[in-house]
């Protein structure tokens, strides 16, 4: 068994889906592994990740106003507002998705789907230098 580990540094333009699958694709594809697994870790609490549909980007703009309608920016609704009114429902959004996903390594290709994209989701406006924690184990 072989590992090996990298981060990737995502600069953001504020909240929004941002593809991280072909760096990621590029640093799996670059360890010559046939058969492993690939984690992804954000390192983050108002950021997350998914797997999703690449194909027709309405499906990341409907995903985000369902995230607008469960986590709004109400100030009357939450206690914390540290970092102003789209903090804590950027918490929620992110415990809502994920910080982790695990994507198999077979043949040497990661196993996505056809139409499956690997993004980052940020969830604040402003801009934000994002780390994703990226680890992978085979042979």
């Amino acid at each position: 068994m072989r590992q090996a580990a990298t981060t990737l540094q995502i600069e953001t333009r504020g909240r929004g889906f941002y593809s991280i699958g072909p760096a990621v694709e590029s640093f799996a594809q670059g360890q010559s592994m046939r058969t492993g697994l690939l984690t992804l870790f954000c390192r983050h609490t108002s950021a997350s990740l998914l797997i999703q549909e690449n194909a027709d980007p309405s499906v990341l703009s409907d995903l985000e106003n369902f995230l607008g309608r469960v986590a709004p920016e109400d100030p009357s609704l939450y206690a914390h507002d540290t970092e102003g009114p789209d903090d804590m429902p950027a918490h929620i959004r992110a415990a809502l998705t994920q910080t982790h996903l695990s994507i198999p390594i077979i043949g040497g290709a990661l196993m996505l789907g056809v139409w499956q994209g690997v993004f980052l989701v940020e969830h604040r406006r402003r801009p934000h230098r994002r780390e994703i924690a990226l680890h992978v184990i085979g042979a």
